[in-house]
């Protein structure tokens, strides 16, 4: 089923039309995948639509379109951005929160495997978009497996970004999984270490112990993740970065996933190997981010950007 629309989508300056936000078909980025994004969601609050971490998800935007270049030389500011995004959610009626993808791609004008020439465009999007892993997952949990494909190496594409083209790796392991009868897919990296799932960031719980894959392992640094790290820290859980491997997972007591669109999603089974639903650490860690992204809890408020519906 396609994702709901809203009314209007932000484009290089202008507001336009859902349906009228339209690229040409020689667009370098649709041949090369040449573009970054984000995804952002913003949360229902006692005082009003929410965004979690909206600036340094669009600092991460900007950060990855300098990896891209001449992706970095788009005249958007953060702080543009900033605007537009609060007013993309006034304007579509997103009182009760949204998910929202700003991307900057190549301009329509040249083509070929030289992107110096292009001019970059930046867009913003927001819509109504629940549980990227089901309403369920979020108690239930997934079945994920281990993919046959690698995470890309740091060596490859630069996995400290979040380029278009790079997600076709995740699709991959993605469509395996799907066809295989799970619900996700884990990625080693080039070296065998436990990475990432297809879109999220991956803590597996053992003997009361957080360990999650450090950077260097190919993860994205997740901000989501960050959040969490800091989240059950406080709750007193350890919080350990290290390399994992396969085994690790197979052995733990518990694991969840993390991501802007996946939240907080335990995993029940992997590969066959049964973890079981919820655990309680799982969803001690859980439950705080749901009310910190809500504005239910005031250590965490800093880490929503209000919008004035």
């Amino acid at each position: 089923m396609p994702f709901p629309k809203a009314d209007t989508i932000w484009m290089d300056g202008e507001f336009v039309d859902w349906d009228d936000a339209t690229v040409h078909v020689l667009t370098p980025t649709l041949h090369y995948g040449y573009g970054v994004f984000e995804g952002i969601r913003a949360y229902p609050t006692d005082r009003g639509p929410a965004v979690f971490q909206l600036r340094p998800h669009l600092e991460r935007l900007l950060r990855s379109a300098r990896l891209y270049p001449p992706l970095d030389t788009t005249p958007w500011s953060v702080d543009d951005l900033v605007g537009v995004v609060e007013q993309l959610i006034r304007v579509n009626g997103h009182a009760e929160g949204c998910y929202i993808r700003p991307t900057i791609i190549l301009g329509y004008g040249e083509i070929g495997l030289n992107p110096l020439p292009s001019r970059p465009q930046a867009a913003v999007a927001t819509w109504q978009w629940g549980s990227y892993l089901g309403e369920d997952s979020l108690i239930n949990g997934v079945r994920v497996m281990m993919s046959s494909y690698r995470r890309i190496g740091k060596n490859t594409i630069p996995p400290a970004g979040k380029a278009n083209g790079q997600y076709i790796n995740s699709s991959l392991a993605k469509v395996e999984a799907l066809r295989a009868g799970y619900d996700e897919a884990i990625m080693l990296s080039e070296d065998g270490f436990v990475a990432e799932g297809t879109g999220e960031n991956i803590f597996v719980i053992r003997d009361g112990v957080i360990r999650t894959p450090p950077l260097h392992d190919g993860p994205l640094a997740g901000i989501t993740r960050a959040a969490v790290i800091a989240i059950a820290r406080d709750l007193g859980y350890e919080v350990i970065e290290t390399s994992l491997v396969r085994t690790d997972l197979y052995l733990a007591d518990e694991i969840f996933l993390t991501g802007t669109a996946a939240e907080l999603t335990p995993v029940r089974e992997v590969a066959g190997y049964e973890i079981g639903t919820r655990g309680p650490i799982t969803e001690a860690v859980q439950s705080t981010f749901l009310d910190a992204v809500r504005g239910k809890v005031d250590a965490y408020r800093e880490w929503l950007h209000v919008v004035d519906v």
